[in-house]
C-alpha cells in the first residue's frame, strides 16, 4: 500500500521540522518587540536550511535558471504556478536571499507541526471558499508587505498535479500593486513527480525559472488590472 511506502519519507519530513524549534523562540521574541528586520533574518535562515535539507534527503534535484533575478532586498511578491505539495519545499530551498511567507490554504495550517511552522514564517492562511475571508487574507498580506515582509502566492488557487497550468485568478496580485512592490514571476516544473504523479514520495528533477522582476510602482489602473494575465503569460512561457 502507498501509505506504507511513504512512511520512511514522511519521517524525514517530520524530523526536518525540528529545525524550526530553536529559531521559533527567536522569531517570536523579535516579533514581540517589533524588530521585523531580525525576525525576517531568522525566518529566512529557517526556511532556507529546511528546504535545502529536505530536497537533499528526498533526492530532489533542482535546476535553477535566472538566479541573477533574485532580489537583494525585499519586500517583493513572488508569483508561481502550483504543481505539488512539494512546491513549498522547493521554493524554500531556492529563494534564499530575502524572507518570504506563503498565501496558503487555510486547512494547511491545521496539519500538526507543519501547519504551525507555515504560520510562524508569516504566511497568510486563506479560505478560498469565502470571498470575505479571502479579501481579509489579501489585506493581511498587504499589511505584512508594508512592514517589509515578502510573500509568495500561487494565483491558480490550487495544485495542477501535472505539467498543465490553470489560469491565474484576476485580481490576485492586488497584494503587490496596492503597496507598489516588485513582482517576481517563477516557473516551477516537475514537482508533481515528487508525489502527485504516483502517490509515493519519490526522487525527482525539477526545473525552476526565476524571471526578471516586474515593477508595479506607478502602474495605472489598467496595467494593474492586467498584471495577473501578464504574469501568467511569463510563467507559462517557462513550461
Amino acid at each position: 500500500m502507498k501509505i506504507f511506502a511513504n512512511i520512511p519519507q514522511g519521517i524525514k519530513i517530520l524530523n526536518a521540522l525540528k529545525l524550526f524549534k530553536k529559531p521559533r523562540k527567536l522569531i517570536y521574541e523579535a516579533r514581540a518587540r517589533e524588530d521585523f528586520e531580525t525576525e525576517r533574518k531568522y525566518i529566512l535562515e529557517s526556511t532556507s536550511t529546511w528546504g535545502k535539507l529536505l530536497c537533499s534527503r528526498l533526492g530532489v534535484e533542482i535546476e535553477v535558471e535566472g538566479r541573477e533575478n533574485l532580489p537583494k532586498q525585499g519586500p517583493v511578491v513572488y508569483v508561481s504556478n502550483h504543481q505539488s505539495y512539494a512546491d513549498i519545499i522547493v521554493h524554500c530551498a531556492v529563494l534564499d536571499t530575502v524572507q518570504f511567507g506563503f498565501v496558503a490554504r487555510q486547512n494547511l495550517g491545521n496539519i500538526p507541526l507543519y501547519g504551525q511552522c507555515i504560520k510562524d514564517i508569516r504566511s497568510v492562511m486563506m479560505n478560498r471558499d469565502d470571498a470575505r475571508e479571502s479579501l481579509k487574507a489579501i489585506m493581511e498580506a498587504i499589511d505584512l508587505i508594508k512592514k517589509g515582509f515578502s510573500i509568495l502566492i500561487f494565483p491558480e488557487g490550487t495544485r495542477s498535479k501535472g505539467h498543465e497550468m490553470a489560469h491565474f485568478k484576476r485580481g490576485s496580485l492586488r497584494l503587490a500593486t496596492k503597496p507598489g512592490v516588485p513582482v517576481i514571476p517563477i516557473t516551477i516544473d516537475g514537482t508533481y513527480k515528487i508525489y502527485e504523479e504516483t502517490g509515493v514520495i519519490s526522487p525527482a528533477k525539477v526545473r525552476y525559472i526565476i524571471h526578471p522582476p516586474i515593477e508595479t510602482a506607478g502602474m495605472d489602473r489598467k496595467e494593474a488590472a492586467d498584471l495577473a494575465e501578464r504574469t501568467e503569460e511569463i510563467v507559462r512561457s517557462g513550461l
